[in-house]
């Protein structure tokens, strides 16, 4: 990632006992606490694996080309935050908290006009605590003297 934004990364094990890299991102209290940020949504791609459950490399090049993309244009517009990325066991996961469902749906979709289609599946629902992002970091954090 391209970004100067604080990441942390940790193989955690999947479902079916393959690694899966949770990269979580840090220094986002800002959001968290701001009270606005309600709504998560999940973005999921269900790839072909290699043995090893992750992506192909040609996958590879186009989570990374979406990451960037959509990491850039919700720097720009600050309706929704990318707080975590999950890799393995077949599947990528990017999670994001959002004020407005409508607004990132035009902002998200925008984001990806540049990048090749991917079968991704999108679910959305409230999270007004953080949960999902409060179980990830306590499970996977990793503190940057640690890195």
């Amino acid at each position: 990632m391209k970004h100067t934004d604080k990441w942390w990364s940790y193989p955690a094990e999947g479902e079916n006992g393959k690694t899966v890299i949770v990269t979580g991102r840090d220094k986002i209290d800002h959001f968290r606490e701001n009270g606005k940020y309600i709504y998560r949504i999940d973005v999921t791609w269900n790839y072909n694996a290699l043995p090893d459950g992750m992506p192909e490399e040609a996958d590879a090049v186009v989570m990374e080309e979406a990451t960037d993309a959509l990491l850039n244009a919700f720097k720009k517009d600050q309706i929704a935050v990318m707080t975590g990325i999950y890799t393995g066991d077949g599947k990528r996961d990017w999670v994001f908290y959002t004020k407005n469902l409508k607004i990132f749906s035009i902002v998200f979709n925008k984001a990806l006009e540049e990048v090749p289609a991917m079968p991704i599946v999108i679910e959305a629902e409230e999270d007004a605590d953080w949960e999902e992002y409060s179980h990830m970091r306590e499970e996977t954090y990793v503190p940057d003297e640690e890195l």
